[in-house]
């Protein structure tokens, strides 16, 4: 054998063994039922324990070679042992709860499977007394009572993080891990604490990401809460989130609003009377333009069905006016539970958005 071929055989081997050392390695994963637990409120000085459940998804037996807190206040327990293929197992952790206020500690597993450890985490606020959501759970979402069924994000700018919240309460005799399902893109859920005993409130927390929305008016969209992940959708479920993105104008000086359109309606409050009989009923608004540029509507919006609309010129110069028809049938808004309204996006930075309610019997 040549030198030229003992070398380039000598190249091929060593290739070979660093493909077998790499394959298990990428072959090995282990996933979690929930990354990330809420504890809720924790008692001061009361140690509160939380169990991760997880998976050895992999193709190979996996074992946890070391594992690392983000402070000494946190304790954690694992196997010891080799993890075979498709196993569950848990890890523990529990925090001394020696602070008051929010916590957020993190537990990065390493093993013989990955490169990088795989992190889990556990938060939650700790104080000197718990206290329960002291208001009414009016409604029933499924199997779970809560405050409300409908959430509104008003007036949001775009780059703004607002929050809401829904409070609920178990009223079921098994222990809960709440979650939100067919979440739009633009908003993330949080449930505290991740798992409710009988009995026991908590707080969806539903946080607006106005970046990822898109054009400026209303964005609507149905959620749903369920008992735990995997839970089926259905119509007893389901939470109406509404939001409604507007143009921010920033600083607005005396001299600019001086030269801005200036928007002027007839009624904000439009009053069809009764149906008496009739499929439809018709009204009209009159939007003048009181300033002294071009008053512009970039978007028309109903917030439900029934109600449809026509205006005459989007664009209303100076010293003009523009008509807005408004048309309710009868036969649509029966299954409407929503009162009907009209949404309004305008270059008016006194006047962004203009709603319209509409009445009719």
């Amino acid at each position: 054998m040549t030198l030229k071929m003992r070398n380039i055989l000598n190249i091929s081997l060593l290739a070979l063994l660093m493909l077998i050392q790499t394959v298990p390695a990428a072959a090995q994963r282990i996933s979690a039922s929930a990354q990330v637990i809420d504890c809720g409120q924790v008692l001061f000085r009361k140690p509160v324990t939380v169990h991760f459940e997880l998976l050895n998804e992999g193709a190979g037996t996996v074992n946890i070679k070391s594992v690392d807190t983000s402070c000494g206040c946190t304790e954690v327990a694992y196997p010891k042992g080799i993890i075979s293929e498709n196993k569950p197992f848990v890890v523990s952790a529990t925090y001394d709860a020696k602070q008051m206020g929010h916590f957020e500690k993190y537990i990065d597993i390493y093993t013989n499977g990955a490169s990088l450890p795989f992190t889990l985490t556990m938060r939650g606020v700790v104080v000197e007394e718990i206290h329960d959501f002291e208001g009414e759970y009016q409604y029933t979402i499924g199997k779970i009572r809560a405050d409300r069924q409908e959430v509104m994000f008003e007036d949001v700018n775009k780059g703004e993080n607002p929050v809401e919240e829904i409070h609920i309460l178990n009223t079921t005799s098994d222990i809960i891990s709440p979650v939100i399902m067919h979440l739009p893109e633009y908003i993330r859920a949080d449930v505290s604490p991740s798992t409710i005993p009988p009995g026991r409130s908590g707080v969806v927390y539903l946080t607006l990401d106005s970046k990822r929305m898109g054009d400026y008016g209303l964005h609507q969209s149905t959620v749903y809460l369920g008992l735990k992940g995997g839970d089926k959708v259905s119509s007893d479920k389901e939470i109406d989130v509404s939001a409604i993105l507007i143009p921010s104008f920033g600083v607005v000086t005396d001299q600019q609003l001086l030269y801005s359109p200036k928007l002027k309606i007839s009624d904000t409050v439009l009053d069809l009377g009764s149906f008496e009989g009739k499929k439809k009923k018709k009204g009209t608004v009159v939007i003048e333009n009181l300033g002294r540029t071009d008053l512009e509507i970039s978007s028309i919006q109903m917030f439900t069905a029934g109600i449809t609309v026509d205006l005459s010129s989007t664009v209303i110069p100076p010293g003009e006016s523009a008509k807005l028809k408004v048309t309710a049938e009868k036969k649509t808004l029966r299954g409407v539970k929503k009162n009907p309204a009209i949404l309004m996006i305008t270059n008016d930075p006194r006047n962004p958005k203009v709603v319209v309610d509409i009445i009719i019997k």
